[in-house]
C-alpha cells in the first residue's frame, strides 16, 4: 500500500504534469526539474564538510550557473556561496532564497542540509533565464549548525538605510522525511499564511511544523526586519535522524523534497510579483 504522502504526490504530479510551465502568458516558460532529476542529486552527497562548498559550486554550475557568476564571499570568517540574478526592470527590491551547506560531525548531512542546497539550486535553474521583477539572491550559507554564522553575517551586512529593499527571504532547511511545513516559530507569520493559502491552491499537501528549541537561517534576516521563513519536512522521528549518524542519502524521502520544491519555487515567483512591502508585520512583529 502505498503511503498517504506517495498518493498525495502523484496527485500533484498529474494536477502539475508539465515539465515547463508560464509566469505569465508573456514570459518564458520556467524550466520546472523532474522528480527524478530531483532524486539523482542524492546519488552522491558529500559526506564531509571540508567538501561541501565545492560540491554546491559544483552543483550550481550543473544546474547552469557560469563559474564568474558564483562568488564566494567571505564576512566574518565566514564562507557563503552566492549568485545574484538582477531584476529585468532596474529595481533595487530584492528576494533572498537560501539554505546552509554545512552539516554536524555525524552522519553525512543529507537531509540537513543537503536537500536544501538541491532546492536552491533546482529553483535557480527554473528561474535563472526569466525576465522576474526582483533581484534574486540565491545563497548556500555556511556554518549554520554553529550558530546561524552565515546569515548573520549576510544579514549583518545590510546598511539600515537597505533593509527596505529586501521583500522578503526564504530558507530551505531539511526537506526528506515528510510533507511540506513552515517552522511557525522561525518564520514571519504573513508569509506563513501566505505559503498555506498556496500550498492548498496548488493542492500540494502542507502542515506546521514548528521545532521547539530550534533555529534556522530564516532568523537571521526576522531579526533583521526582514520577512523570512524556513520551509521543512520533517517527521515526528526527526531527532532520530537529524544530526546523527542516521542522516544519510537513504534516509531522503524524494518525493518529500520534490514537493517542497515546487512549493519554494512557487513562493519565490509569487513573492516576486506581490508589493514588496505586503508581508512586513506592523508593530516590529516578525
Amino acid at each position: 500500500m502505498k503511503s498517504k504522502l506517495s498518493l498525495l504526490f502523484c496527485f500533484v504530479l498529474v494536477f502539475c504534469s508539465s515539465a515547463f510551465t508560464q509566469v505569465s502568458d508573456d514570459a518564458p516558460a520556467v524550466r520546472l526539474s523532474t522528480p527524478e532529476e530531483i532524486k539523482s542529486e542524492f546519488d552522491s552527497v558529500p559526506c564531509k564538510n571540508g567538501d561541501r562548498l565545492k560540491s554546491v559550486k559544483a552543483l550550481f554550475e550543473k544546474m547552469g550557473a557560469n563559474p564568474e557568476e558564483i562568488a564566494v564571499e567571505k564576512i566574518k570568517g565566514v564562507e557563503n556561496v552566492v549568485i545574484r540574478k538582477a531584476a529585468a526592470n532596474g529595481s533595487t527590491e530584492k528576494i533572498v532564497v537560501g539554505a546552509h551547506y554545512d552539516k554536524t560531525p555525524n552522519g553525512c548531512g543529507a537531509i540537513d542540509n543537503w536537500t536544501g542546497v538541491v532546492t536552491v539550486a533546482h529553483i535557480y535553474r527554473a528561474v535563472k533565464d526569466l525576465p522576474l521583477k526582483k533581484n534574486i539572491v540565491f545563497v548556500a550559507f555556511g556554518q549554520e549548525e554553529k550558530g546561524l554564522l552565515g546569515s548573520s553575517a549576510m544579514a549583518g551586512a545590510i546598511k539600515k538605510e537597505e533593509v527596505a529593499e529586501y521583500c522578503a527571504m526564504i530558507n530551505i532547511d531539511s526537506l526528506g522525511l515528510g510533507r511540506p511545513q513552515v517552522a511557525d516559530n522561525m518564520s514571519n507569520k504573513k508569509l506563513i499564511d501566505f505559503t498555506e493559502n498556496l500550498a492548498k491552491e496548488m493542492n500540494v499537501p502542507f502542515a506546521h511544523g514548528p521545532i521547539a528549541g530550534g533555529d534556522s537561517d530564516s532568523t537571521s534576516f526576522n531579526r533583521k526586519k526582514i520577512p523570512a521563513l524556513t520551509i521543512l519536512g520533517m517527521t515526528n522521528d526527526w531527532q532520530k535522524i537529524l544530526h546523527t549518524s542516521n542522516d544519510n542519502p537513504s534516509k531522503v524521502n524524494h518525493e518529500s523534497v520534490y514537493l517542497g520544491y515546487r512549493l519554494a519555487l512557487a513562493l519565490l515567483l509569487r513573492v516576486d510579483a506581490a508589493d514588496c512591502q505586503a508581508f512586513r508585520e506592523e508593530n516590529g512583529k516578525k
